[in-house]
């Protein structure tokens, strides 16, 4: 039977796992290669791994919501990432729905029994 802190854990998961694909596309408003958008979501409070962060970002892109380009930065080729025009739209939609949903859940989380 799993314990408090599994369940704990387990939900605590659920809940980012939508919030991070939020975070990430609102991050690409401006480019990124992948080190320095997790290093920018880092900043942010948004901690990802690179083996949840690279995947996303290629399914993403493989839904059109991303652009990407092979530069040479530096001496290295790097994946720069962006929001499409499709991308843009997308956030702009999931924005007013998470602005909508969370003034929702926060008033019934102040509310008292």
């Amino acid at each position: 039977m799993p314990t408090d802190a599994d369940i704990l854990e387990t939900l605590r998961q659920e809940l980012r796992r939508g919030s991070l694909i939020l975070a990430v596309l609102g991050q690409l408003r401006a480019e990124h290669y992948g080190y320095t958008l997790r290093k920018a979501l880092g900043e942010a409070g948004v901690e990802i791994e690179e083996g949840a962060l690279y995947p996303m970002l290629r399914r993403l892109e493989a839904q059109g919501l991303l652009a990407s380009e092979w530069r040479e930065e530096a001496r290295r080729r790097k994946r720069f990432y962006r929001l499409s025009d499709e991308g843009r739209a997308v956030l702009d939609r999931l924005v007013e729905e998470w602005t909508r949903l969370n003034a929702s859940v926060d008033a019934i989380l102040r509310t008292k029994p």
